[in-house]
Parts: structure tokens; sequence; C-alpha cells
């Protein structure tokens, strides 16, 4: 008997994938109801769903797939309990968020006429996506400080640093943590008060994790204290609001898309999908999902920033969410998937900037 497995229809690529090995059910995230899990044995989520014991109880789902990174939406400790077996997509859009922090930098530099080389970047959070921004800052000619305690604690002080020294010497800062509430390792607003009390160079600040991992009334706090220089904030306390006085304020607004890309929402839904494979043991091999080719895929370069612009540029979105903040889900839900890098060819690139392009993903043409 086919497994009944209810999937959040926003998911890119997804439907059509399943119908031959599972009954399926699509709808949207938020409307996933306990009645209608009551009968599922299998979710795939985002994370407009919260997965606890008053979306579970009493349902025969033995199997959770989240096509995200972040798993906060899903009480892990009840899951747990109750033997439901979850799974997330750790690193899917890793290069995605990689894509806009750099877009956004590189923005940001020209608009502001700052220059990015010889900058400090604390860098908070060095997972998947905290060792790529690493690595393309430090081609662009930053140093770049590293704040990992899980990561630290379990390889060694060596290479990373604290929150103090960040705050007292990062010109940016960019937070790329998972939201954890307890614990060793609590995230829920661990930029608060004290912390932008603390800092000592107007640092811009950049959130692409999770909104509730920076306090948005010490952020306010801080920018109207110019503790702070400037925001870019893709993620937000209290989505899908975001608060209206950072919304006016930050350089860079947008409504959690930083992972948007067609690259990140493939590699997420394959590995929900994969995981849901071995659950259920179907032997049947598992369907591919071909890549959409971007309209131009040749770039001939006359700058670092014009190619990098040519895949993506967050001043659009930015200033539509700013206009409309009401249409914070509505762009979210609608959005239409960027390519990242791997997707382009890019010709006439001179010796010094082939090594950034080439490391982000572009394939480079002699």
């Amino acid at each position: 008997m086919k497994p009944l497995i209810v999937i959040d229809e926003h998911i890119p690529y997804i439907k059509g994938l399943l119908e031959e090995v599972a009954s399926i059910i699509y709808m949207p995230g938020r409307q996933i109801t306990a009645a209608v899990v009551k009968d599922a044995d299998a979710l795939i989520i985002r994370t407009r769903t919260k997965c606890d014991a008053s979306l579970l109880e009493g349902s025969r789902v033995r199997f959770i797939a989240t096509a995200t990174i972040g798993y906060d939406h899903i009480d892990v400790s009840y899951c747990a309990r109750k033997g439901i077996c979850w799974t997330n997509a750790p690193g899917c859009n890793s290069s995605s968020v990689r894509q806009y922090v750099l877009a956004a930098l590189l923005l940001y530099s020209r608009e502001k006429s700052y220059c990015l080389s010889g900058k400090v970047l604390g860098i908070i959070g060095v997972g998947h996506v905290g060792k790529k921004v690493a690595e393309v800052a430090t081609l662009l000619g930053m140093k770049v400080l590293l704040n990992d305690p899980p990561r630290s604690d379990a390889e060694g002080q060596k290479g990373f640093t604290d929150l103090q020294t960040i705050a007292a010497e990062a010109d940016i800062i960019s937070i790329h943590t998972p939201l954890i509430h307890s614990g060793t390792y609590p995230t829920y607003h661990l930029l608060d008060a004290a912390f932008f009390d603390s800092i000592q160079r107007q640092p811009l600040i950049i959130n692409t994790s999770r909104g509730e991992s920076i306090a948005t009334d010490a952020l306010k706090n801080a920018y109207i204290n110019k503790r702070i220089s400037d925001m870019i904030i893709d993620c937000w306390e209290n989505e899908p609001f975001p608060d209206p006085f950072v919304l006016e304020h930050a350089f860079i607004a947008t409504p959690h898309i930083a992972g948007y890309s067609v690259e990140g929402k493939v590699n997420g839904t394959l590995m929900c999908l994969d995981a849901l494979y071995r659950f259920f043991e179907i032997s049947t091999p598992r369907p591919e999902i071909l890549l959409p080719k971007p309209f131009d895929p040749v770039i001939d370069y006359h700058s670092l920033t014009q190619v990098i612009f040519r895949t993506y540029n967050p001043f659009l979105e930015s200033m539509r969410l700013k206009r409309s903040p009401g249409d914070f889900e509505t762009m979210r839900e609608n959005y239409a998937f960027r390519r990242e890098p791997f997707g382009y060819n890019v010709k006439n690139v001179p010796f010094f900037d082939r090594l950034l392009l080439q490391s982000v993903g572009f394939t480079i043409n002699e």
C-alpha cells in the first residue's frame, strides 16, 4: 500500500515526482492542520508548517522532511518521544546565501563608496554557509574572524574567536547560525543589547540566518545610537511582519529569500526525496530534476560587480518590500528563483578576478 504524504505545495520542483510511489496531498504550508495530517504517513514541509503536538498528536505521521536548512519549526523532543523520524536539508542553499551576501556587499561598496579590501568581517556561525562566506570574503581582501562555539569546542580554539573580539574588531558582522532556544549553545537573541553596547567600530550588520538570532529592539537602538552603521536584513523576527523601523532604515531589506536559488531549491527537494526513499525503502529510482537554463548564460566581463549583478542584485527586491511590506509573504511564495553562478559562463576575465569568480561557481571561458 502506498504511503500517504502531505506536501507543502510551494516546495519547488516536487510536483509530479512522487505520484508513482505514494498518494499525495498538496496544500499551502500554513494550511497543513491536524485534520489534514491525521491519516498521513509522512510530511514534506518548509518553515511555514510548525510540527509539534498540536499538529501531530493522534496522527499516523512517522516521517517528516523539511526542505530547509533550519528546523526550529520541528519540535524534535516531541518527535523523539513519539518515534517520528525527521530530517532537514543542511547546506542545500549555502551557495545561494553566499551569492546574496556577495551581491549585497558589492552593492553596499558601490553605493556607499566603501572599500571592502582590508575590512574585518566577523562571521558568527561557520557551518555550510559561514564557511563559503569566509572564503569569498578572503578573496575580496578582507580579514575574517570566525565565531562558532560548537565547532571550536569540538575542534579546538585555533582559527576561532569569541563574540567579544568580533564586537571589538569587526567592520562588518554577518550571522549564519541556526535558531536554538536552549542548551549549551543557544542562539536566540544572540545579538542582544549587551552585545550591541560592546561593539567598537560601527559595523554593518548582515542577517541571512534566522530573524530571532538578533533582538530587534536592540538592533534598532544600536542604529539610532550609531553603534552600528547600517543593516542588511533578510530574516526577521515575527515574519511575515518585518519591523517598520528596520525595514525603513536598512540598506537592504528582503523577505527571507537569500537562499532562494534554483540550485538551492532543487538541492533541498532532492535531499527530502532521498531521505523519504530511504525511510520507506522505496526501490524505484528517484526522479531527477532538470534545471532551467538562464535566459542569457554568457557574460562578457567588464567588472566584478557587473558580473555578479548579472546573476543577482537584491536592490529591486528591497525597494519593493520597503514600498509594500504587506507583500512579504507574496514575494516569498511567488519568488522567481534565480540561477546561481554555476549556470553562467564568463569571457574576457582578467587574471586578478578569475579565482574569485571560479570559487563562487562561474565557468571562465578562455
